[in-house]
């Protein structure tokens, strides 16, 4: 790869040691990284060729999920190799039973990618939705391994469609296919004479559906809403967020809340609580019996939220006032209807459920009143709007057999 590309390398590589002695994230990268050159040879076999399956973070993987899945089902006796780049992802999916190992990719430079790839000996390669490593795919080219990226989209501010973006396009070439979730994405990759392309959608649709069929029961919180004539399920919440949906909350006692926080140490959980004028208690530290005298619940765990929008007439997805919304596709799937803020354009669901009218964007606490005021007064415009989100969730599944039949065509 270009020397100034392996520059650009080493110097994130620096900023992240620089900032592992006070982050916990960069802590955790470093020392995965340390640890995977002797975990490959502990843990993979060198009688096998692995599929290395790789997703940068926790969103990803649930992209790559059903694939990985689907794959394992029908071919058991294939070995799968997972990667993270982000902790966020590696920390809560390293004992993810359905590869045979699970690692940290080490840092794309050249002695690295030679070692990490001599110990895997993949049979196939398969990069999640953003993934794009120079030193990675240049070797898995000259490897001959069949190298893949699914779920990807394409955006015209990338670096692949500037003047001075051949460097980066030379990545583009090392796909053996490439499978975009969108006619645009496909167009612009054309555009610079890449053509081994398919669009097939996002196998984040085929993921929620999967995740709502095996959608848990909570007694605790059935016990809570059981009277409730309308309750906001409250996903993946920041600050910004809160600040917005809680006042008026406090004044409405005819709805419930479920808030299920991005973030909750001690100090967030108790400034949070210290917002809610009723009945507020965490998860945690509420039984059954209680539950059913609260109007809100703080959700003080990892792992349950896609399994609580079920119990929601209307959902709210955080983030929109950051960095961009979370997951909103996990409560479409429910039939309700989603409300998140403004920083969404990287989110095409987002888009199109605005689009049909089973999602709705919020600027400030005026609009936010506007949109529930609406769905809280009007039961028809309610439902239609739910009905509108679960419609447009069935109608963008199909993505993961796609892929499946084309990687293993016939079997």
């Amino acid at each position: 790869m270009d020397p100034i590309y392996n520059l650009g390398i080493k110097a994130y590589r620096l900023a992240v040691k620089m900032a592992s002695s006070r982050n916990v994230k960069a802590k955790k990268m470093l020392e995965g990284q340390a640890a995977t050159f002797s975990y490959l040879k502990e843990n993979l076999d060198p009688c096998y060729r692995y599929i290395w399956i790789h997703a940068s973070s926790l969103g990803e993987f649930e992209q790559g999920r059903p694939l990985i899945e689907k794959i394992k089902a029908a071919h058991p006796e294939q070995h799968i190799l997972l990667t993270f780049f982000s902790p966020s992802g590696y920390e809560v999916r390293k004992h993810y039973d359905k590869v045979d190992a699970v690692c940290y990719m080490p840092f794309d430079l050249p002695g690295n990618v030679k070692r990490f790839l001599d110990l895997v000996n993949p049979s196939m390669a398969i990069f999640v939705k953003y993934e794009f490593w120079g030193n990675y795919l240049m070797e898995l080219k000259r490897r001959q391994v069949p190298t893949y990226i699914i779920s990807a989209i394409f955006r015209p501010g990338q670096r692949f469609f500037h003047a001075g973006g051949s460097m980066f396009r030379k990545m583009l070439h090392c796909y053996t296919h490439i499978y975009v979730q969108n006619e645009e994405s496909c167009r612009l990759l054309r555009e610079i004479g890449i053509d081994n392309v398919d669009v097939c959608g996002d196998t984040r649709f085929d993921r929620v559906v999967q995740i709502k069929q095996a959608a848990r029961e909570f007694p605790l919180i059935a016990s809570m809403v059981k009277d409730s004539p309308f309750t906001l399920v409250m996903g993946s919440s920041w600050q910004p967020d809160e600040d917005i949906v809680i006042p008026y909350f406090n004044s409405h006692p005819e709805m419930k809340l479920i808030i299920a926080p991005h973030e909750f140490d001690a100090h967030r959980l108790k400034e949070l609580k210290s917002k809610i004028t009723r009945p507020v208690a965490l998860y945690s530290q509420t039984s059954e019996a209680d539950a059913a005298q609260l109007d809100c619940l703080i959700i003080d765990c990892f792992g349950i939220l896609s399994s609580l929008y079920r119990y929601g007439q209307v959902a709210y997805v955080g983030g929109g006032f950051g960095a961009g919304i979370h997951n909103i596709n996990e409560a479409a799937v429910y039939g309700i209807p989603v409300i998140f803020g403004p920083n969404h354009g990287k989110f095409r669901e987002a888009s199109d459920l605005i689009a049909v009218g089973g999602g709705f964007c919020i600027d400030s606490a005026e609009s936010f009143k506007a949109v529930i005021d609406h769905l809280l007064s009007d039961r028809d415009h309610l439902r239609s709007a739910g009905n509108i989100a679960l419609n447009y969730i069935k109608t963008h599944t199909g993505a993961t057999d796609f892929i499946y039949q084309d990687l293993f065509p016939g079997k």
